[in-house]
C-alpha cells in the first residue's frame, strides 16, 4: 500500500511539474519543512559580499567628504560638532572595512558611487547647506543601517559579517542624533 502512494504521490507530482502548477520542492509532504533553495520574494537577501564592500565604502567615503564639506561650509556649530564627531568615526569605520576587504581580495572602492557623487555635488551647490547635509546624513544613515544590519543577518562572509555588525550601533547612534538638529 505504501508502494503504492509512493507511485501515485511521484506521478502526480510529474504531472504537476509538467504543467507548470508545481515544483520539486512543493512535493515535499505536509510534515516536512521546504527545502526550496529560492527564497521568498518579500523576504530581503545579503548582497554579496563584494557588492556589499562597494556599497559600505561608498557610504563611508561620502560620509568623510560630506563631513569635512560640513566642517567648512556649516553655520550652525551643532552641524560643524555632528560632522566632526561623524568624520572622526568614520575613519575608524572605512578603515576596519578596507581590512576586512583586503583580507578577501575585495578592495573598497576609492570612488563615490553615482547617487552620493549626486549628494556630493548638490552639497557643494546648495545654498541652504545645513538642512542639505542633515537631510540627506538621514537619508545615508538610514541606507547604511539598513545594509549593515542585513549583512550582519544574512551575509556570508565570516570576515565581513562582525564588520557590519560593529556599525549597526554606530548608525543608530548618528539617525538619533540627526533626530536633534
Amino acid at each position: 500500500m505504501r508502494n503504492v502512494a509512493a507511485k501515485l504521490l511521484a506521478s502526480t507530482g510529474v504531472l504537476l511539474l509538467a504543467s507548470g502548477c508545481a515544483t520539486s520542492d512543493s512535493l515535499t509532504t505536509a510534515s516536512a519543512p521546504s527545502t526550496s533553495r529560492h527564497a521568498p520574494r518579500n523576504v530581503a537577501r545579503a548582497p554579496s559580499s563584494a557588492s556589499y564592500v562597494a556599497s559600505a565604502s561608498s557610504i563611508e567615503l561620502y560620509e568623510i567628504e560630506s563631513a569635512q564639506l560640513a566642517l567648512q561650509r556649516a553655520t550652525s556649530r551643532r552641524v560643524r560638532d555632528f560632522a566632526a564627531m561623524v568624520l572622526d568615526a568614520h575613519k575608524g569605520a572605512s578603515m576596519q572595512l578596507s581590512l576586512a576587504g583586503r583580507r578577501l581580495n575585495l578592495l573598497p572602492s576609492a570612488t563615490l558611487n553615482a547617487a552620493h557623487q549626486a549628494m556630493m555635488d548638490e552639497l557643494r551647490a546648495t545654498p541652504g547647506f545645513d538642512s542639505a547635509y542633515v537631510k540627506q546624513q538621514m537619508a545615508v544613515h538610514r541606507d547604511a543601517l539598513s545594509l549593515h544590519r542585513n549583512y550582519a543577518a544574512l551575509g556570508t562572509s565570516p570576515t565581513l559579517r562582525p564588520v557590519a555588525s560593529s556599525l549597526v550601533p554606530l548608525f543608530q547612534r548618528y539617525l538619533r542624533l540627526l533626530g536633534n538638529l
